[in-house]
């Protein structure tokens, strides 16, 4: 398949909570691949299924400058994190052009299984703790702009459809002819 198309802010899938995955199969290693290709052709540092269309507890990321290799994650699980709480430049994939400052907990222990079906278990801190809490939220439909106050939250909101309007806007009509 190679490049999967990324669904934005707006589309139903990406506010429905993922099923378990219940059976690790070669359809499931070849949708991490494409989504592995998916995430590097964005450059993204993480993608979850359900911003591919696939509403399944997957999860893929790429944290290059925490030192750590790529990973996928199946049924991922947050089952420590710390009390401290660490402020930082957010963004997404699914909407893209926009961030903010997020507040999510400074460290996280993560358990799920890997792309051959074995129990593995993630201990991060810094990017990658807050890669592992964004992708997890997509699992579970939310987004990191819900992670904000309502008045940042609809400015982003009101940003986004600015930036849609404006993009529509600099496409070429249906049936223009384009110079060169």
């Amino acid at each position: 398949m190679g490049v999967l198309k990324i669904e934005m802010f707006g589309s139903d899938v990406l506010r429905k909570p993922a099923a378990e995955i219940t059976e690790v199969d070669d359809e499931l290693r070849a949708l991490i691949k494409d989504m592995f290709e998916t995430m590097y052709h964005a450059e993204g540092i993480g993608l979850a299924g359900p911003q591919v269309g696939v509403t399944r507890r997957v999860l893929v990321a790429d944290v290059n400058d925490e030192g750590g290799a790529p990973f996928a994650l199946i049924n991922p699980r947050i089952v420590e994190q710390s009390s401290e709480l660490d402020k930082a430049d957010e963004g997404c994939l699914s909407i893209p052009g926009l961030n903010s400052l997020v507040e999510r907990a400074e460290s996280v222990v993560v358990e799920g299984l890997n792309e051959n079906g074995e129990p593995v278990r993630i201990e991060g801190g810094g990017l990658l703790a807050r890669c592992l809490q964004h992708e997890i939220d997509h699992l579970d439909g939310v987004l990191f702009i819900d992670r904000l106050s309502p008045l940042k939250r609809n400015m982003l909101i009101k940003k986004w459809k600015n930036l849609q309007k404006r993009e529509a806007a600099e496409k070429p009509r249906a049936g223009a002819k384009r110079a060169g």
